[in-house]
């Protein structure tokens, strides 16, 4: 449940106001997507009035904004312009943090030639990304065509086995679920127990398997429909049963991406320390307000970097520390109509906050 106490001094956000921004922002607001601002495809009743009251007459938000989605079928300019045209407001790439965003981090493999899963333009994204020689389950089957055997209609009619130059795979990377589950499990399991060789037999005794780098771990997620559907974590589950009911052993990642990961709430920071740097805001970001509807996504993996940044502040023994505040609506109706008031009161919080030197009022979050 959520409770919002009113501020003592009554006061409001006037154009002018927004129009003329006269501090410079110590703080910044981390957005989830589906469940906060849309359902689906469908606007979030509200959302839209939230975002005027975090933008000026030029459009320009009065704070760092990020979007923080483990949504990871599609591009972050296209992720941007869905936003801005539902938002009503411009929204840069730059502010978009998708479940595999964290992955521009891993130049190690970029070089390396990596077998990427999920659905959408996944070549485009792995080379947004960095990664210079990915390949596709598609690419597989066609390079190996008597590997996927489970749809009868699907399987070659004639078993002549074309010749394959591709190379040794030396990572798997996840990127979401994909159309055709039972073919992508079966693929990438022929590439754990080949070792990156999957025209080759099977061959158990090769682990620790090659890397495996996940991004969303969500096990359902809010659509349209009345009730939560498979998400990402789903089809890990599945590939991490069957690989140790084949092997007796434990699938390894190397690293998970995507809420509540603490890798994407640090480059979630880092994007927000660009935008104070382009904008030209002197102060530092000392505050990171996390909204979210999902608990163990978005609450959880914000709670769990706001352990990691009291932890390493406390080793640093540093009086600037960042604060990761988290902020959940429980109920998909009442959250719509929240987040349109949250904006408004955290604008004039740290706007007292900032003129005088004290807090008027306070606004204080129930989880």
């Amino acid at each position: 449940m959520v409770r919002r106490r009113q501020l003592s001094n009554g006061a409001t956000v006037s154009s002018s106001m927004q129009s003329s921004w006269p501090i410079t922002p110590t703080f910044s607001i981390l957005f989830d997507i589906d469940g906060v601002l849309v359902r689906g495809k469908t606007p979030i009743p509200a959302a839209k009035k939230a975002f005027q009251k975090l933008v000026n007459s030029q459009g320009q938000f009065l704070v760092p904004v990020v979007f923080v989605t483990n949504a990871g079928n599609c591009l972050h300019q296209k992720k941007a312009d869905q936003l801005s045209h539902i938002m009503g407001v411009p929204i840069s790439q730059d502010q978009v943090v998708m479940s595999h965003s964290p992955l521009r981090l891993f130049k190690p493999y970029h070089e390396k030639c990596v077998l990427v899963s999920g659905q959408g333009p996944l070549l485009d994204i792995a080379r947004y990304l960095g990664f210079c020689q990915p390949i596709t389950i598609d690419i597989l089957c066609e390079s190996y065509p008597l590997l996927d055997m489970v749809d009868c209609d699907r399987r070659p009619k004639v078993l002549h086995l074309p010749a394959v130059n591709l190379p040794k795979i030396e990572a798997v990377v996840l990127f979401g679920e994909p159309v055709r589950w039972e073919t992508n499990l079966q693929l990438i399991i022929d590439v754990l127990l080949t070792n990156g060789c999957p025209g080759k037999p099977h061959h158990q005794a090769s682990y620790p398997h090659i890397t495996v780098l996940a991004c969303n771990m969500d096990l359902m997620w809010v659509a349209e429909a009345q009730s939560p559907r498979f998400g990402h974590g789903t089809f890990m589950v599945c590939l991490e049963n069957i690989y140790q009911k084949i092997t007796g052993k434990e699938l390894k990642y190397e690293a998970l991406m995507g809420k509540p990961s603490e890798l994407t709430y640090h480059y979630a920071e880092y994007l927000i320390r660009m935008q104070a740097i382009q904008r030209h805001w002197k102060k530092p970001i000392q505050t990171l307000y996390a909204i979210g509807d999902n608990l163990m996504t978005d609450i959880y993996g914000a709670n769990l970097y706001n352990c990691h940044l009291e932890e390493k502040n406390s080793r640093k023994c540093s009086k600037g520390h960042i604060q990761a505040k988290v902020a959940a609506g429980t109920r998909f109706l009442h959250l719509s109509l929240w987040v349109s008031s949250v904006c408004h009161t955290l604008l004039l919080w740290h706007l007292n906050s900032e003129e005088t030197g004290y807090c008027a009022g306070t606004c204080k979050f129930n989880i």
